[in-house]
């Protein structure tokens, strides 16, 4: 008897991939949960929630909110195990029992609504009923009202961007937020983080707002189209042309960059540490600050002096400055480039600093020691010390080191009446580079090390005839300096506009027996750049008057560092830092974005030493340093084996 064909069921109905599907086995030590939290005006933004298993008491929450996706950070791994889940640096935390959230920003990734680059706070350029603040509020409202297990206590964190988000949220804090930690935040985009430098427009950002904006989840970056993106800047000749060669002249962020070189209105409104001054002043802060940050080297130092200022118990406030690049305190910190520190920098904060703030605030657990107002690393030593306020002005003295002719640098100030300069032709279109062609695109680009370029040996370009040094004698004693570098230049220039590098840099000696490789190495403690056509005032640019010697202040970073016994102290001087900035055609046109090809002309710079035009560098000298270099009569002429080995002879005048 022939047996009867079962009934068969058509497979390919809906297909096999089910709506939603949650892997599961019980192994998971946590619950995820992707969650669209609604704000005040109906958009509703994406946010993932990781809640660790197995914790008997009401938690705390850790926020971040971000336009870099928040899935992303929440994906590392399949492991069951909620720490292989998340970022490494998340492991302490909910090992520890706090949940940690992240949130797309509106209109990146998985959030609803529409994307704006560093969002202003409503007012004059943002005339809506919602910002940055806004959206905070609303969702650690949401988080501690809908969360289960949490303990209605929330910090908040983030890196760059989200430093600065973590910021914004103190301009209008939610009751439950009791701590928060920026680290690396952008804080001023015009003085010094990651836009503009002083008025130099920082090229390699291109790449940053292209991928930010061209699309909603950063899926498409720049065809460049060179390996080396030296190449590219300068064959197109204007950064303005330059956008246009890619497209970005269609992305509204790169136009409005453009359109404002100046410190004005727009930039003024969106200067966190000018805002952080009317805010409430009611959440304890720890900000993290990186010495070697190659994106945001202003903006923690700024917001925290003014979260200081207005700190009336003192006990709100502190600060975190280590040996990193832009967050590497998250990550391994023994070495950055050719440098060693001699111990992991990065775990000892989050250990001895980090884990402490947030227990004591979030879990309300007395640290076993108070926490230091500011625990900040000292390069050159390779030692933590700690301060009560920073710069730590009640250990420092203001001392002067000046520019002397041959090449010389002294504590003591030019006694030479007479014309005395050092001069040097610059030349658009031969810029300086910023560290060693070719140059690979900074944001992705295969090979890429711009996070250690701050670091780099600057001995490739003392050798050029457009860069001058000056150099101190061999070190008999350790100088320590602690905070912020300023250089005043008298100057001259037969164009009308110009730009001044300075570089302040540790010279090593010529062998260094422990590591052999670091002989000679020309170490760069600090450095920045001015537009000279802002030297009166950020809000205006005004021409330079040709041939006429007028005084430049150069801003730069904060350091903490010890020049140790027989180093030397170096100076170098330039007119281009190419294409980390922008071309300084030397002729003054009112649009540099826009320049044209017959405006980049060379021009003839000096740097002057006399007693009545004495460029100098103000440094912040511990005060055993600063006496002594007051008292002790230096050398006006060092002997001939204190100049480097391959410096060059300028032209000078006497």
């Amino acid at each position: 008897m022939a047996r009867k064909k079962k009934a068969t069921k058509d497979v390919t109905r809906g297909g096999d991939v089910p709506r939603t599907f949650n892997a599961t086995t019980t192994a998971f030590n946590y619950t995820r949960s992707e969650v669209m939290i609604p704000m005040r005006d109906g958009v509703e933004l994406f946010t993932l929630v990781m809640i660790p298993h197995d914790v008997s008491k009401p938690m705390p929450i850790v926020l971040t909110r971000t336009p870099y996706s928040a899935a992303r950070r929440a994906s590392r791994t399949t492991s069951p195990d909620i720490a292989m889940a998340l970022p490494a640096a998340d492991e302490a935390l909910v090992r520890d029992g706090y949940i940690r959230v992240y949130q797309d920003v509106r209109g990146r990734f998985g959030s609803k609504g529409r994307y704006t680059m560093t969002m202003p706070t409503r007012g004059p350029f943002n005339e809506g009923k919602v910002d940055q603040v806004t959206d905070a509020w609303d969702t650690v409202e949401w988080l501690v009202s809908n969360v289960e297990g949490n303990s209605s206590r929330v910090g908040i964190t983030g890196t760059s961007y989200d430093g600065l988000l973590t910021l914004m949220s103190l301009l209008d804090p939610h009751p439950a937020l009791k701590a928060a930690v920026p680290v690396n935040a952008m804080v001023d985009s015009w003085l010094g983080d990651d836009f503009y430098r002083h008025g130099a427009f920082r090229t390699v950002m291109l790449e940053y707002v292209y991928r930010q904006t061209a699309s909603r989840n950063a899926a498409q970056g720049i065809p460049w189209g060179y390996h080396d993106f030296y190449s590219a800047v300068l064959e197109a000749g204007s950064i303005g042309e330059l956008g246009r060669q890619y497209g970005a002249d269609k992305l509204p962020a790169w136009n409005r960059l453009l359109e404002h070189p100046a410190y004005d209105d727009y930039w003024q409104d969106q200067a966190l540490h000018k805002l952080l001054e009317k805010a409430p002043r009611r959440v304890p802060v720890l900000t993290v600050h990186s010495l070697f940050d190659q994106e945001d080297l202003y903006g923690p130092v700024l917001s925290h002096e003014t979260l200081a200022r207005r700190d009336r118990s003192g006990n709100k406030t502190h600060l975190a400055i280590g040996p990193w690049c832009h967050g590497q305190q998250s990550g391994e910190g023994s070495e950055l480039g050719a440098l060693k520190w001699g111990s992991d920098t990065s775990l000892e904060f989050r250990r001895q600093m980090l884990l402490p703030f947030w227990a004591h605030h979030l879990k309300r657990e007395k640290p076993s020691e108070p926490l230091p107002k500011v625990l900040a690393f000292e390069t050159g030593a390779n030692r933590w010390r700690q301060y009560d306020s920073w710069p730590p002005t009640d250990q420092t003295k203001s001392a002067h080191l000046y520019l002397h002719e041959e090449g010389c640098l002294s504590f003591d100030r030019p006694k030479k009446a007479t014309e005395s300069f050092t001069e040097y032709i610059s030349d658009p279109a031969k810029p300086v580079p910023y560290r060693v062609r070719p140059i690979v695109p900074s944001f992705g680009g295969q090979g890429s090390t711009w996070r250690r370029w701050l670091v780099d040996d600057q001995r490739p370009f003392a050798d050029r005839t457009d860069v001058i040094t000056f150099v101190s004698p061999f070190l008999e004693k350790t100088v320590t300096v602690s905070g912020e570098i300023t250089a005043t230049l008298f100057a001259s220039t037969t164009g009308t506009d110009a730009d001044w590098v300075v570089k302040f840099i540790d010279l090593y000696p010529n062998e260094v027996p422990a590591e052999p490789s670091m002989g000679g190495y020309q170490f760069m403690i600090s450095g920045d750049i001015l537009r000279g056509r802002y030297r009166q005032s950020f809000e205006e640019a005004v021409p330079i008057e040709s041939g006429e010697v007028l005084p430049y202040t150069v801003i730069m970073p904060h350091v903490h560092h010890t020049f140790e016994v027989g180093h030397r102290i170096m100076i170098q001087i330039q007119s281009s830092w190419f294409p980390l900035c922008d071309r300084n055609p030397q002729t003054f046109v009112e649009q540099i974005a826009w320049a044209q090809p017959a405006d980049f002309q060379k021009a003839t710079h000096r740097i002057h030493h006399t007693t009545d035009s004495a460029s100098f560098v103000e440094l912040p000298l511990q005060a055993a340093d600063a006496q002594s270099a007051a008292t002790r009569k230096s050398r006006a002429h060092s002997r001939s084996s204190a100049r480097p080995r391959g410096s060059h002879e300028t032209s000078r005048g006497s």
